[in-house]
């Protein structure tokens, strides 16, 4: 008997790291968007943006039905489904546009038949997985990406969303 990763399971993952996400969006203090530990490192903001943006792109473009992601049009493909906010929006706006992004896309997703995940597709490093997989791989690049937004509240002296869960746990009752 093969182990397979079902789809719901990988959806409702999702939905607990963009809401981890969004929660560092809204703990971030309104003057501390633009913060960046080195010049060369984006900034806050900009890392949040990105999520936003990748995980639209990456997943519309399954949805798209596209099969070959390291093709050249990748980037301009992907710049289809990006978010219409403007670069410098407030935490609020940022977060508001986290949150309605994903609960517009997981429908969608949770709607496709099991064929859909399990084709094969090139992603853009050439490697070939199923949807699936790129699925699982969109959110990992999330949760990536989400632990530099969580170093970046630790930095202003925050504690993240996970480590106050973690906390509340085991506070004696």
């Amino acid at each position: 008997m093969s182990a397979m990763v079902r789809v719901e399971y990988v959806l409702n993952s999702w939905k607990t790291v963009r809401q981890d996400t969004i929660q560092a969006v809204e703990d971030c203090p309104a003057g501390e968007l633009d913060f960046k530990p080195a010049p060369e490192l984006m900034s806050f903001r900009e890392i949040a943006r990105h999520i936003l943006d990748a995980g639209s792109g990456l997943s519309g473009m399954l949805l798209d039905g596209e099969t070959n992601l390291a093709a050249p049009d990748f980037r301009e493909k992907m710049k289809r489904h990006f978010s219409a906010l403007p670069a410098g929006a407030a935490a609020a706006s940022l977060a508001a546009a986290l949150r309605e992004a994903l609960d517009r896309r997981l429908p969608e997703l949770a709607a496709r038949p099991p064929e859909f995940f399990s084709q094969i597709i090139t992603r853009f490093d050439g490697q070939q997985v199923t949807r699936l997989e790129m699925l699982q791989m969109i959110k990992e690049h999330e949760l990536t990406h989400r632990q530099q937004l969580f170093m970046y509240l630790r930095l202003k002296g925050i504690v993240p969303v996970t480590t106050r869960r973690r906390m509340a746990a085991s506070a004696p009752r």
